[in-house]
């Protein structure tokens, strides 16, 4: 069972190193080669190091995620705004005064095209 968390555990960590834009090209292969002829204390050390940064790559990725999975739902299911409902909108509001008629005209033409 420890080999599976370890290798799960690698895996992570390969994973973290080569989606941070935040490191370069050389620090990404200095890390891999650390853990690769370290292991244990490569693993050991990158987690102190940058594990709390490898938490926080991880939470926005899932935040993306699931972002763009309510996002599909929402168009899938058809609850998304429709365009007549965006030109209706946009018709209140040039009727109430809030904008004026070619402020109308150019989100009327960003909303159709």
């Amino acid at each position: 069972m420890l080999l599976v968390v370890w290798i799960w555990m690698i895996i992570a960590i390969f994973g973290d190193i080569f989606r941070d834009h935040e490191l370069g090209g050389g620090a990404k292969a200095l890390w891999t080669l650390f853990i690769i002829i370290i292991p244990w204390l490569g693993a050991l050390v990158y987690l102190i190091v940058r594990g709390r940064s490898m938490n926080e790559r991880a939470l926005k990725a899932a935040q993306a995620h699931d972002e763009q999975m309510k996002a599909y739902v929402r168009d899938a299911a058809g609850t998304s705004t429709s365009t007549a409902d965006e030109l209706r909108k946009l018709n209140e509001l040039r009727s109430e005064g809030v904008l004026s008629e070619e402020d109308y005209e150019k989100a009327k033409a960003k909303t159709l095209g």
